[in-house]
């Protein structure tokens, strides 16, 4: 899975370190996000809203729900090859869905997308 990391370490674990780090799943998706802070109001909010997010996933990549596998759209299993998904709710019934990846020495929450409530429920057919 190729993500486009922004390298932030948020803490240590013990005596080993270990990163934490937020990734956008593509450079498409980072631009999206950007491009929020200088919209119209609505979107300047969702920016704040998504950006604190990011922080709060720095500091804690579980800090989501985790999503139930049975839940999961076909289309994010095709392509991601996802093995964990999870849903951070945002202010004004906003969801940002993520992933987590991890090795020896860093772990990474992926951004895969947000979306109002109404999209969500579509997309996860509620």
């Amino acid at each position: 899975m190729a993500v486009l990391i922004e390298n932030i370490k948020a803490g240590t674990s013990g005596k080993r370190i270990t990163e934490t780090n937020v990734a956008f799943i593509d450079k498409k998706l980072k631009a999206q996000f950007e491009s929020l802070e200088s919209g119209k109001f609505e979107d300047k909010q969702l920016y704040k809203f998504i950006d604190r997010a990011l922080d709060d996933i720095k500091k804690d990549v579980t800090c989501g729900i985790k999503i139930p596998k049975k839940l999961w759209p076909k289309s994010y299993i095709q392509e991601y090859g996802l093995t964990n998904l999870w849903k951070y709710n945002l202010p004004d019934a906003w969801r940002l869905i993520y992933t987590i990846e991890s090795d020896e020495v860093r772990i990474i929450g992926i951004i895969l997308e947000w979306f109002s409530h109404k999209e969500y429920e579509k997309k996860f057919k509620y």
